[in-house]
């Protein structure tokens, strides 16, 4: 059974930083591409950043770019997202896939609120 379990629930200050993590088990992590996706509150998904298989190419959406780094650890199966500079706006459920839109994680919630 594939599961994807992501971490750092958290509640953040305008500006500050969190960092994401996404564990995978039951599956052979180093072939799939992964990506994070949000949902902020009464609004649609939002595809938010991805990573290849290995990790050397990466995309965000222009929303992030410059605050945000996805970054993955094969070895350990675990995903992440480093985020900086946090706003409001970027307040919302984050989800962990894998293979395009294939495997989800549960979500975990995001606040930045001062």
């Amino acid at each position: 059974e594939v599961q994807l379990v992501e971490s750092g629930v958290g509640l953040v200050q305008p500006g500050g930083p969190l960092r994401l993590s996404c564990a995978a088990s039951g599956l052979a992590f180093d072939t799939y591409s992964m990506m994070w996706v949000r949902q902020a509150p009464g609004k649609g998904l939002e595809w938010v950043s991805g990573t290849d298989n290995g990790g050397e190419h990466t995309a965000y959406v222009d929303s992030v770019k410059g605050r945000f780094t996805i970054s993955r650890d094969n070895a350990k199966s675990t995903l992440y997202l480093q985020m900086r500079s946090l706003k409001p706006e970027d307040t919302g459920v984050y989800f962990c896939i894998a293979g395009g839109w294939r495997f989800w994680g549960q979500g975990t919630q995001v606040t930045v609120s001062s």
